[in-house]
This record gives C-alpha cells, structure tokens and sequence, in this order.
C-alpha cells in the first residue's frame, strides 16, 4: 500500500524556526561572492575562469536582454564592496 504524502506550503516565519532564524537570501548572497572571488584567482587555464571571462559573439535575441549572474552579484554588492575583482585577487586585504 503506498502512502500519500501531504504537502503544505510553509510560511517564512516556518522557513525560520525550521532553520533557526538563517536568512537563506544572505547567504546565498554571501556564498556567490566567495565562488567568484575564487573564480577570480583561478589559474587561467581553468574551463570556468574561461567561461566566465569569455565575451559571446554574435547577435542577440530581441527584447530585453537577460539578466547574467555576474550582474546579479554586482547589484548584490554595488555599495558595500568597490572594486571586488582587486580586492578578490589580493585575497588577505580582500576579505576585511
């Protein structure tokens, strides 16, 4: 006999006694600057330092242009932190 399994939509207060007042948006925004400042001090022969160097050719789709991650990371950032990409190379400075 299978049991059905009852789904219930959770509510932000839920999300945060569930996991002890995290906020979940922070750290996800905390953990994308550490990916990239270890993207940023990647060897340069390394696929992801290419990729995410790399400047697509070619036309693009009409209408308005998507949203690219490495954008979203610098909106994230725009007033607390100038200049990442230096501070991510120089990797004791850059973590004050």
């Amino acid at each position: 006999m299978v049991e059905q399994e009852i789904w219930k939509i959770i509510t932000n207060q839920e999300w945060r006694e569930l996991y002890k007042n995290l906020y979940i948006v922070a750290d996800i925004k905390r953990k994308r600057l550490e990916w990239i400042g270890h993207v940023v001090r990647m060897d340069q022969g390394r696929t992801d330092k290419k990729i995410f160097e790399s400047k697509p050719e070619g036309s693009r789709r009409r209408g308005r242009p998507r949203l690219r991650w490495l954008e979203d990371v610098e909106k994230d950032q725009w007033e607390k932190v100038k200049r990442w990409r230096y501070k991510a190379v120089d990797r004791e400075n850059g973590r004050r």
